[in-house]
């Protein structure tokens, strides 16, 4: 693979997989050169790369950091690269010590953590007079009482957690101490460590996906979406459209809470993906702000589709100190000029996998722009409050989000999982 430096910057790109194909594309589109740090439990074909990969180095940024540090230095000390990103949430502080530690652009480590720790996300947020329900924090399972005195129900997420893992709603008081132990539980064989727990009043009402790019302290919100209204007791992701369907000033709410979240955390640079419910169908409460391109490039293609900003390759170029090509008006939702979706194929059920039928039908369909398969016949499904994973995403565009809607009832009816016991292999 090249090693030798070439007239296009380069961009360390963190546990992507290369399954997901958004950020090499867009790679491709902004001039940048990726070295790709691949996930461990991914084998790369040297000879199959994804666009703009020019070399692939593998190193254990979850389980070693330190040496994973190290070899970047090394690296940069040989051959300079000119930034470093992920799309992968938990990786997002690594990625900001090596920025620090090299004098590349980044978020800083300080506010990256504050990003992944939803307890200080919660406080910074509370602090700077932003919607934030009332919420406690759990350090140790039987460390409850605080949360024990907020009005329920509530739910219990872990302090570093992402996607849905672990997050459960506790009707009653009497049900809290059961739902802290079995999320304690579930993070502990999942992440590997916990950090804490974060219990909070539920919020009822639709939740909402924001996709923005920060530049130099501006924030420039390119699509608002709708990710369904999920009532527990767990919190399986279904769907995201966007645009979102609200009344101007509804959209102009959840700009501002936005806007006023990236300067609450320190997020001046780069992109992010924001999670919101409007309490009363009205108000928009942060549930968390993750300072990456979210859902693995997902989000790209939402905002790319709705808005025809590349997110993926402005991102990049932010990545590596050359002027993004953004809306002109920084605070404001940028004006759509599509829609588009993603149907993310519910596990409805647990087990061990025999057929998902129905996606290669689903991928012939004209409005559809990838089917991206992640569990597969023989793949073991557990039940919530365990977070196996998504059995599949399929990514569509259409005229509007009325369109989305009608085509996500219709794939509803079109896709299903069969299941056998866990223990049977037949």
């Amino acid at each position: 693979m090249n090693h030798a430096p070439t007239d296009r910057p380069t961009v360390v790109l963190v546990y992507q997989r290369t399954s997901l194909p958004w950020i090499f594309d867009s790679a491709l589109r902004a001039g940048v050169d990726l070295v790709l740090v691949p996930r461990p439990d991914e084998d790369v074909d040297p000879e199959r790369l994804p666009p703009a990969v020019v070399e692939v180095l593998r190193l254990d940024v979850e389980g070693t950091p330190a040496e994973a540090l190290a070899a970047l230095t090394e690296r940069h000390r040989a051959v300079p690269f000119d930034g470093i990103v992920t799309l992968y949430d938990p990786a997002v502080p690594f990625v900001a010590d090596v920025a620090d530690a090299l004098g590349l652009p980044g978020l800083g480590g300080d506010v990256a953590r504050t990003v992944q720790d939803k307890r200080l996300m919660r406080r910074r947020l509370a602090d700077a007079g932003l919607n934030v329900p009332g919420f406690a924090t759990v350090d140790a399972p039987e460390d409850r009482a605080e949360a024990a005195r907020l009005d329920f129900p509530v739910v219990v997420k872990p302090a570093n957690g992402f996607s849905s893992l672990g997050v459960t709603k506790a009707d009653t008081p009497e049900e809290l101490g059961a739902v802290v132990d079995e999320v304690w539980q579930v993070c502990a064989s999942k992440l590997g460590r916990v950090t804490g727990l974060v219990v909070e009043e539920y919020l009822d009402g639709p939740e909402l996906a924001v996709e923005s790019l920060a530049h130099e302290g501006r924030v420039h919100v390119l699509s608002i979406g709708y990710k369904g209204e999920p009532v527990g007791p767990y919190f399986e992701e279904g769907v995201y459209r966007a645009p979102a369907l609200l009344p101007p000033h509804v959209r102009e709410a959840v700009v501002r809470e936005v806007v006023a979240a990236h300067a609450a955390l320190g997020v001046t640079d780069g992109p992010t993906h924001t999670e919101l419910r409007l309490r009363g169908g009205e108000r928009p409460y942060l549930l968390e702000l993750g300072a990456r391109v979210g859902g693995s490039g997902v989000s790209h293609y939402i905002a790319h589709h709705v808005t025809g900003v590349d997110l993926a390759a402005q991102a990049l170029r932010i990545a590596v100190r050359l002027a993004p090509v953004l809306p002109p008006t920084p605070g404001q939702l940028a004006p759509a000029v599509g829609a588009a979706a993603n149907y993310i194929v519910p596990c409805g059920g647990s087990g061990r996998i025999v057929a998902l039928h129905g996606l290669d039908e689903v991928a012939k369909d004209p409005r559809v722009d990838h089917v991206v398969q992640m569990l597969h016949p023989g793949d073991v499904v557990r039940p919530y409050p365990h977070f196996t994973g998504y059995p599949a995403f399929v990514l569509s565009h259409h005229p509007s989000t009325e369109d989305a809607e009608e085509f996500h009832r219709f794939l509803a009816d079109s896709i299903r999982i069969d299941y056998a016991p866990e223990g049977d292999t037949q």
